[in-house]
């Protein structure tokens, strides 16, 4: 009976022993919060941190740091225009459930070199590997047409970024990573995500929530326009007539 539960007892303590053995991440970014305002024209986001190694020492080998921003997610519909007849027309669309509105991704070396395709795909580790949850029926070449012009639009935006080198390791243990978030950022709930691979394996990951939001006066009128959208369009109206009307005084005086 005391051989048999040994016999159990020897792959659990093996278990843990191997999961003590691997290294850990203490990480952080320098803004949980970022506040859109009249005269927001960007920001950029330090996300830093510490690997832990076990016994406190790094390996001769030192491991890689990949990080990531993205979010939020948003349903997207995208129109591929074809010349017919002379003219620009809208000819094919496709459906997309959830894709990020925003996605950076930095690393302490070009992501090739670090993972293989498969596990890139599965960690969603460079802009070829986004996962973009196509809702349409399109043959797989159409799919991955309207997948690569998506990219292209987000990344020709400021939306998509990828950084081959913008994680710089400091002694083997010491990380930090500068991700530039554009003026054009939607407001919502971010994740910045930090894995370290080491062997091509990705050993250790961790997760900052950041969020953005409108402030100040901002704030006031989406809210209104969320809340009291019609008295916010006629609002609206009023104003864009009252200015004209303003302009159109102020040219007959002159």
């Amino acid at each position: 009976m005391k051989r048999r539960a040994a016999l159990i007892l020897l792959p659990l303590i093996a278990l843990l022993l191997g999961a003590a053995a691997k290294p850990s991440l203490v990480p952080d970014v320098s803004q949980r919060r970022i506040d859109i305002i009249y005269s927001f024209t960007g920001a950029e986001l330090l996300l830093f941190g510490a690997i832990v190694y076990p016994g406190g020492r790094a390996p001769e080998k030192p491991a890689d740091v990949v990080v990531v921003v993205k979010g939020p997610a948003e349903p997207i519909v995208l129109r591929e225009k074809q010349k017919i007849a002379g003219v620009w027309m809208n000819a094919e669309n496709a459906r997309f459930r959830s894709v990020p509105a925003f996605y950076a991704v930095a690393s302490s070396r070009p992501l090739k070199g670090l993972v293989d395709d498969r596990t890139a795909a599965i960690y969603e580790l460079g802009l070829r590997n986004i996962q973009l949850s196509p809702a349409s029926g399109e043959t797989p070449e159409a799919q991955r047409r309207f997948e690569a012009g998506l990219v292209d639009l987000k990344r020709r935006g400021g939306l998509y970024v990828e950084s081959p080198d913008g994680v710089e390791v400091s002694e083997g243990v010491l990380y930090r990573a500068r991700i530039a978030i554009p003026a054009r950022v939607p407001v919502g709930s971010y994740t910045a995500e930090t894995f370290l691979i080491q062997d091509g394996r990705v050993v250790a990951a961790a997760t900052r929530e950041i969020e953005i939001d409108k402030s100040g006066f901002e704030r006031f009128v989406a809210i209104v326009a969320d809340r009291w959208s019609f008295t916010y369009g006629l609002v609206a109206v009023a104003v864009s007539v009252a200015l004209g009307w303003a302009a159109a005084a102020a040219f007959r005086k002159k």
